[in-house]
């Protein structure tokens, strides 16, 4: 996590020791499967990648033995022993298969689904695991979308030196409605947020550069194209400080 993830990571380092050990098993299963695309040229080899993992969940759910992996024993334990719905896992690594054919985004509500399978499902695994309650569903899936979509504006460089075309339009009132759209979200999440029990607060962490992220592509969409987007490293950790501190996701 730390080498791979550290964003999540640093957020984690705000949780209680308990809660880390609930979400890091959660966070590496979607490193692996975030990655697998991207580690070979191989598409099969890839295929192959998604499908161990697709495995492992069907023997958590079977209550069969770990596959030899040092995530997935640690996986398993969570994911028992929290009663997490074995189908958000299958619909992210689902969502990760049109990593591997780079298929573009046909609107704006092709890449929301997206989000919402990968980094929305992710947040809410990793709420539900810390105990928060069904109402808080709405909430936090909006606050995992706002945090999915600042990520992939981060990414869009990267995704298309890959030659992936990771926006449904990439002109400046594309970019800048979409990250408007982002910033409605994180507003109703935040609205919202008396939904969220206190012990399921960590989860929500991770989205803590979402807000400034949103802010600076709607007012300067170019940033987004260019890979001008990332806060200053102090920005960065002050921004997470003042959140861990307040509780104010």
């Amino acid at each position: 996590m730390r080498a791979g993830d550290p964003d999540r990571h640093a957020a984690t380092l705000a949780a209680p020791e308990a809660a880390r050990a609930t979400l890091w098993p959660l966070y590496a299963f979607n490193l692996e499967i975030a990655r697998a695309p991207w580690v070979t040229a191989e598409p099969m080899i890839a295929q192959m990648r998604l499908q161990f993992w697709t495995d492992v969940l069907d023997n958590i759910a079977a209550g069969k033995p770990p596959r030899a992996h040092h995530v997935a024993e640690p996986l398993g334990r969570v994911w028992r022993g929290q009663n997490l719905p074995i189908a958000l896992g299958h619909a992210m690594i689902a969502a990760r298969h049109r990593d591997i054919t780079r298929d573009g985004f046909g609107d704006a509500a092709a890449l929301h689904a997206h989000l919402d399978a990968t980094s929305g499902n992710l947040m809410w695994l990793a709420a539900l695991a810390l105990g928060a309650g069904r109402e808080a569903e709405a909430s936090v899936r909006q606050m995992g979308l706002a945090s999915g979509l600042a990520n992939w504006f981060l990414a869009v460089p990267q995704l298309q030196a890959h030659g992936w075309s990771a926006l449904p339009e990439a002109s400046d009132a594309a970019i800048a409605a979409l990250a408007r759209d982002g910033l409605a979200r994180l507003g109703r999440a935040r609205a919202a947020r008396h939904k969220v029990c206190a012990r399921a607060i960590p989860a929500l962490l991770v989205g803590w550069q979402a807000g400034p992220i949103l802010a600076r592509a709607a007012k300067s969409p170019a940033l987004v194209r260019a890979g001008g987007l990332q806060m200053s490293e102090f920005a960065r950790r002050g921004q997470l400080l003042l959140r861990a501190v307040s509780g104010r996701w």
